[in-house]
């Protein structure tokens, strides 16, 4: 098939949607279709990309309808795939209604969209209900809608959605295959040997919980217990950069607790340093306000990596996460409960052994390879019916 993906992200700008779409294209294209991508203007592409971008979008305003549709209708797609999370679209609301227009241009090629989460966008002042209305007229537009988790797959459905498929995304990191050791991980990141590191992995964003991951590592340092914290990655997205409110708040309760020389930023660094910095840690930290979640690349690539995981309790039953098997969980917003934790894990490498075996099990069906089979066979439904 000849598949047309859309995104608000791509690289080389960092985002989880952008490289989302990257490792699915690659993976489609990996299983014999024809894939190229849409997006707008920003980055000038990667080197060598195996697969074709399209960069035709000035702004993601009305006028991405027709730099969309006109660059599509020449390109003639059997499919097209919208990766939807409206902060990748600047909270602005004109990619909600594109698909109700869009068969001018793609005639009668399956739209699907992908809600990577269903946040709602700003509109304008006062929106109100007419936000969440958008949504809901994005998704009935579209042939078929992709949900990422359980959470969001559950209230698409109380809304009588019927054309609905729960696909998990994969690992934006994909792990080498010979990682080395972490001291050596630590030795090549410039980052101490002489304690045990716990990682934190993503953006800054208030849902996110670093902060209360700090107050734990605190507790902890009270304790007489000498342990690091490893942020892994850049701290604000450049597609939300309403967050740097809250990251610069973080950095000033690292000086508040005395963390200064227990906390070290990796910055944006390229997939293979990322990888190494989840080698380094013996625990990875992702203390979700919301909950742990399939939507998280966050958490997908703790698993990926191998690393045993400290999170919170989803807000709606997961089978497959197991409690002291392939995941620690814990109650949100609780700094004393995530030092007892971490604590433990750290204390008991029995127990952490476990865990990461278990993340490594579970790890096995977020398979690009096995997402991009689930995706393909949404359309041959579609495009069979």
């Amino acid at each position: 098939m000849r598949l047309a993906l859309i995104t608000g992200e791509y690289p080389p700008l960092p985002g989880g949607v952008g490289d989302y779409t990257r490792e699915l294209a690659r993976a489609l294209q990996a299983r014999g279709h024809t894939v190229a991508v849409w997006t707008d203007r920003r980055g000038v592409g990667e080197a060598g990309s195996p697969v074709p971008v399209h960069r035709v979008v000035r702004r993601w305003d009305l006028t991405a309808w027709w730099a969309l549709g006109r660059s599509l209708r020449a390109w003639r797609p059997e499919g097209v795939l919208l990766q939807y999370q409206a902060a990748a679209y600047g909270l602005g609301g004109a990619m909600n209604l594109w698909p109700a227009l869009a068969r001018r241009w793609i005639g009668d090629a399956p739209l699907v969209v992908t809600f990577h989460d269903l946040r709602v966008p700003y509109l304008f002042p006062k929106a109100g209900p007419l936000r969440e209305w958008s949504m809901r007229f994005l998704a009935r537009a579209a042939n078929g809608v992709i949900v990422t988790n359980h959470e969001d797959e559950l209230r698409l459905r109380a809304q009588g959605l019927r054309a609905l498929w729960r696909i998990p995304i994969g690992s934006n990191i994909q792990p080498p295959p010979n990682l080395p050791d972490p001291t050596e991980a630590r030795r090549r990141l410039g980052l101490p040997v002489d304690r045990p590191l716990v990682g934190f992995f993503g953006f800054l964003h208030p849902s996110k919980g670093f902060d209360v991951l700090l107050e734990a590592i605190a507790a902890l340092r009270r304790e007489g217990v000498r342990i690091g914290l490893v942020h892994i990655g850049a701290s604000v997205a450049p597609s939300d950069p309403s967050q740097r409110g809250y990251a610069a708040a973080c950095r000033q309760r690292i000086q508040e607790l005395g963390l200064a020389d227990a906390v070290w930023e990796t910055g944006y660094r390229p997939p293979e340093e990322i990888s190494l910095a989840f080698a380094a840690v013996e625990v990875c930290a992702l203390p979700y306000r919301d909950g742990v979640s399939f939507r998280r690349g966050t958490l997908m690539a703790a698993l990926a990596h191998g690393r045993a995981v400290v999170s919170t309790f989803p807000r709606v039953p997961i089978p497959e996460l197991r409690e002291g098997e392939n995941i620690f969980l814990i109650p949100p917003e609780d700094p004393a409960a995530l030092a007892r934790a971490l604590g433990r894990v750290l204390a008991e490498p029995e127990m952490r052994a476990r865990l990461e075996e278990g993340a490594r099990r579970l790890a096995e069906i977020f398979a690009w390879e096995r997402i991009a089979a689930q995706v393909e066979e949404v359309f041959r439904a579609l495009r069979a019916r």
